[in-house]
């Protein structure tokens, strides 16, 4: 919501605009019969406009426009802000009835994060929560978000939120909004994810901007969003448009290991898998795809034929073997250690000084 919407004046009572003709009519000392006559209306309608049983309509605006010498706009003005004020006092009456729907969202967290506004009253934190979704009421929330209809890797070991995955989800459409991108070219994304790894040697303070370039010239949206507390994301795939994509990744792990698999993961959805289809890792049951995706990652940061004579040309690799191993395949050595314990080759202890950690700014 913009700043101007946001300080807009709302009054809680807007009078009928039938008021404001009555108190114009008193003050010139004309009568309802008068001006049914001087405007051809009978006088039965004009006392039903006075009465706020009819409304004043576009042609008897400038009726009015002629004969009290106020302009028309300023009676369909009146006419539009008073059914607006209705319609407004309708839909309070009706929110204050789903205000329990609040307590299902992080809202402390996403305030912190500056995602909306922090207000006291529940009403108002409900309709900044509408406003985020882009959706009108809780139940177009529900119809919207319950269902989960993305692909998004996740740490099976703890519980999720779901209403917290979905903020986290919203936000990084909003974020994917800005991000201008040519119209997706698969051949161009996976020559790009080549160049890409050599991004795995630099800093946090060059890569993102520079990936986020790079993708957008082939039709994919990158963007990092801070993760909210049980959501245990790593990253998510989903097309924004058939011609956009979006990679959305968080620090959940906050190492170089982690969140370069996470991209080469989610990359991997985008060139296998449909665009509309719908994954998800399960703690006991793992997708096809989800696997398809796993095997893509691993294989292009580190090719399997290279990690097999590293593994035979060394009993126990060390540092410095590490170092040399990932300079020659030009990867950064802390996803090799990643790797390295994941396949069981590494105690997860050992060499975790070679990994990058990142953290998040404001943090």
């Amino acid at each position: 919501m913009s700043e101007q919407n946001r300080n807009q004046y709302r009054p809680d009572e807007v009078s009928a605009p039938g008021e404001t003709l009555l108190e114009t009519l008193e003050t010139i000392g004309m009568s309802q019969v008068e001006l049914a006559e001087r405007t051809g209306k009978s006088n039965k309608t004009i006392n039903e406009i006075v009465k706020g049983k009819a409304a004043i309509t576009p042609d008897t605006a400038l009726q009015l426009e002629r004969v009290l010498g106020i302009p028309a706009g300023f009676w369909n003005n009146r006419e539009r802000d008073y059914h607006e004020a209705l319609a407004r006092t309708e839909e309070t009456n009706r929110l204050e009835k789903l205000l329990s729907w609040v307590d299902r969202f992080p809202i402390e967290a996403m305030a912190k994060r500056k995602w909306i506004q922090r207000p006291n009253d529940k009403l108002q934190q409900l309709q900044e929560l509408l406003n985020f979704f882009g959706v009108a009421s809780p139940e177009q929330w529900d119809e919207m978000w319950s269902a989960g209809r993305v692909a998004f890797r996740r740490s099976t070991a703890f519980e999720m939120w779901p209403e917290a995955v979905a903020a986290w989800l919203r936000k990084g459409e909003l974020t994917a909004q800005n991000v201008d991108c040519l119209p997706y070219e698969s051949t161009g994304f996976r020559t790009l994810l080549q160049k890409i790894r050599g991004l795995t040697f630099e800093q946090p303070q060059v890569f993102p901007a520079r990936l986020q370039k790079w993708c957008s010239q082939v039709g994919v949206a990158v963007v990092f969003v801070h993760e909210l507390p049980r959501t245990r994301v790593f990253g998510v795939t989903r097309w924004l448009s058939p011609h956009k994509a979006l990679i959305q990744l968080s620090l959940l792990y906050k190492s170089d290991d982690q969140l370069w698999f996470s991209f080469f993961h989610e990359a991997a959805h985008i060139l296998l898998h449909g665009k509309r289809q719908m994954f998800i890792e399960e703690a006991d049951a793992k997708g096809e795809e989800e696997k398809q995706a796993d095997a893509f990652a691993a294989d292009i940061l580190i090719p399997r034929q290279e990690l097999r004579s590293f593994l035979t040309s060394t009993q126990r690799p060390s540092k410095a073997a590490i170092r040399s191993f990932a300079q020659r395949i030009g990867i950064a050595p802390g996803i090799v250690v990643g790797r390295l314990q994941h396949d069981g080759y590494l105690p997860f202890t050992f060499c975790n000084g070679l990994k990058q950690r990142y953290r998040w700014v404001e943090d």
